[in-house]
């Protein structure tokens, strides 16, 4: 039995063993525990090269509930949104078990690693990759330890602007290589920022996610009213981080606190652990 994050509890009968994933973060978990052979379906989102080649049920929101029920799983990843999972109800109805998962923060993270891991039979597997993930952010944080620490406005949305609040996952990455978000005063994780309110912040960096196409991104913000009159901007100092990567709070946060380093401390990256 397991708690899920919206407050309800999974019971199997056994450890699953037919698992659809709705959300790359819980695909890679499961693929990171060893589990990657108890997946049979995955979204059009996934790209990790394990899951390829197994079908997928469309998007995480919207899947195809037919296309789902056919893979008969008996464990369902399901990204719990601000009204709950839209799924839920309807495969329950129909007796499959869902486990509903909306990290915000890295403890989150960490619960579900081990919720998880609990799930598919795979609880050593999941203690083994907390440690090393927690080494891995020691590691970061200790490497940036005495330097500078510039105030960071990540990019959510370009407009209307928004921004990582200071108890998500993501400020808190941004915390341990090195950096400090331009809102710790703002409740909510995930808010929209008005422009003359960044402006007047004037963060040091701009951190901006990208796709593949990362020139575009880059040209659209230096050509916006408003995020052109930042001085971070005007200056240059936009740094790009991978938007897979830091939008996928898993197992891979390491990676992630990484990356955010070489990004804010450019100098420490290609020596330090």
């Amino acid at each position: 039995m397991a708690t899920d994050d919206a407050g309800k509890q999974v019971r199997l009968p056994r450890a699953a063993r037919r698992v659809v994933s709705l959300l790359p973060a819980g695909t890679e978990t499961l693929v990171a525990l060893g589990a990657g052979d108890r997946i049979v379906g995955r979204t059009r989102y996934d790209d990790l090269p394990e899951v390829a080649h197994l079908p997928s049920v469309g998007g995480g929101l919207d899947p195809s509930l037919e296309a789902l029920v056919a893979l008969q799983p008996d464990l369902v990843l399901a990204f719990e949104t601000a009204g709950g999972s839209r799924i839920r109800a309807r495969l329950e109805e129909l007796g499959i078990p869902v486990f509903a998962i909306a990290p915000q923060d890295t403890t989150d993270i960490f619960r579900n690693l081990e919720r998880l891991g609990q799930l598919v039979g795979r609880d050593a597997a999941a203690d083994s990759i907390a440690r090393h993930v927690r080494a891995e952010l020691d590691a970061v944080r200790s490497s940036v330890r005495g330097r500078q620490t510039p105030t960071v406005f990540y990019v959510v949305g370009i407009d209307p602007p928004m921004t990582a609040g200071p108890q998500t996952f993501i400020s808190q990455l941004i915390g341990v290589a090195g950096g400090r978000t331009s809102v710790p005063d703002v409740q909510a994780l995930w808010p929209q920022i008005s422009l003359e309110e960044i402006v007047h912040r004037q963060p040091d960096i701009v951190l901006l996610p990208v796709g593949k196409d990362s020139a575009a991104s880059l040209a659209r913000l230096r050509s916006e009213p408003g995020w052109r009159e930042l001085r971070a901007v005007q200056q240059g100092r936009i740094a790009t981080v991978p938007a897979d990567l830091m939008n996928r709070p898993g197992p891979r946060i390491g990676e992630a606190a990484r990356r955010l380093r070489q990004a804010l401390h450019p100098a420490s990256g290609a020596t330090r652990p």
